[in-house]
């Protein structure tokens, strides 16, 4: 049995989803874009270290698959370990791609000076470290970013047998 709709239904249910989409993909007109750049220092040798692997990677895993690592990674200004620091990286990295290197990445950016001292910004997402541009989302913040979203672009600046130096560009919108 076929449904009828009349007219005035259909242009209502129209109306509801360009509404419903509008309101959506358009951002709020008091929300603040905001840029911001620094750079993550991973050191994961010697007597600094900054990240530490907790569990070992499977058995003959040419990608550390399985490999989880807990960080407290300092933010500086520039890409030099004695730059300004800015914040502090927080959070896990697993290796979680069987085929490459391809880790999740679920940390908090923490800020400790500067303008934004005492907010934080959530990153999840994944990060390919042997790709040369890597985009994680933002996905909330608080304090200056209060309701955050966005995403942040990884670039590997310097990488060594201990340390990895990392460029990060943050695009964010929030309140």
């Amino acid at each position: 049995m076929p449904i009828s709709i009349s007219k005035r239904h259909l242009l209502l249910l129209l109306l509801f989803l360009l509404l419903t989409k509008s309101n959506s993909a358009n951002p709020n007109p008091n929300d603040k874009l905001t840029h911001i750049r620094f750079y993550f220092h991973d050191i994961i040798r010697g007597r600094n270290r900054t990240a530490v692997r907790v569990t070992k990677p499977a058995k003959a895993s040419p990608v550390a698959f399985g490999m989880i690592t807990v960080m407290d990674d300092p933010l500086t200004e520039g890409p030099d370990p004695k730059s300004r620091l800015v914040g502090r990286a927080q959070g896990v990295y697993a290796a979680a791609d069987q085929n490459e290197l391809g880790l999740l990445m679920a940390m908090n950016l923490a800020f400790t000076a500067g303008e934004y001292n005492g907010s934080v910004l959530s990153v999840l997402g994944r990060n390919q470290p042997f790709h040369p541009v890597r985009e994680m989302p933002v996905i909330g913040g608080s304090g200056v970013f209060r309701f955050a979203r966005g995403y942040a672009e990884a670039r590997t600046h310097s990488f060594s047998r201990d340390v990895a130096v990392v460029e990060y560009n943050v695009y964010l919108m929030h309140i």
